[in-house]
């Protein structure tokens, strides 16, 4: 077992976010976490990171208790993050940010091995700063190279599909379908698209700070998202 969560709860302003949280996942797993707005999705990959710290209960990363670790301490022991909205960086080529991401030197040659793994032309991004000249979907592919770099045991992330146009994000399926080739340990994602469950191996559905179902996408879809009008799955 990769991670394990053990009666996780959370609260703010006299608000359950989090409300006893049990969930255990196996090394080199797709997992998706969906769910209406508010369920509680993104307060629960930030106690993984280590973003926010739970009031109550344990994380447990390779048998090991992390629950009071930091965000640089579970970096290390190979947790990556990306954010729904990537950070820009001024005056930093994106064969820069790359090399930071792999904690070594690397040629050219190995950057643009890593940037066409992800679907970009190498040449023409790998001198390029990271900053407005760049795309949504051109800067969210570049992060997951800079956490493909890392090696992350469990590389998460957090809604992938926001703020990009329909191109990139057909695109960026392109790159999640093929993430065992870049990321060898388990990914964790927060998504609403349909076309990105459906690659997921599991499906986690939360509501009111609860799971309440986890499956296989198809399941999901069918047996909740069929019978409930509040929340439509995104195409």
């Amino acid at each position: 077992m990769l991670l394990e969560l053990k009666d996780i709860c959370f609260q703010r302003a006299n608000k359950k976010i989090l409300d006893n949280i049990n969930l255990a996942i196996d090394i080199g797993k797709f997992i998706a976490i969906t769910g209406p707005n508010g369920s509680g999705k993104s307060t629960l990959v930030k106690i993984i990171m280590g973003i926010e710290k739970p009031d109550f209960g344990k994380v447990i990363l390779d048998g090991k208790d992390i629950t009071n670790l930091s965000i640089d301490e579970r970096a290390n022991l190979g947790i990556g993050f990306a954010f729904q909205q990537p950070v820009k960086f001024k005056g930093i080529t994106v064969y820069d940010l790359l090399k930071i991401a792999a904690k070594k030197e690397m040629t050219k040659v190995e950057a643009c091995d890593v940037l066409s793994k992800v679907g970009l032309c190498a040449k023409e991004y790998v001198d390029r700063e990271v900053n407005n000249s760049l795309s949504g979907g051109e800067l969210k592919r570049i992060e997951i190279a800079t956490v493909a770099l890392r090696s992350a045991k469990l590389a998460i992330f957090d809604e992938p599909e926001a703020g990009i146009d329909l191109w990139s994000f057909s695109n960026l399926i392109d790159v999640f379908e093929k993430m065992g080739e870049l990321i060898k340990g388990t990914t964790l994602i927060i998504s609403h698209q349909e076309r990105i469950l459906n690659i997921a191996d599991e499906v986690i559905l939360m509501r009111n700070g609860k799971i309440e179902e986890i499956g296989l996408s198809k399941e999901i879809l069918n047996k909740t998202f069929a019978k409930t009008e509040c929340y439509k799955i995104k195409k």
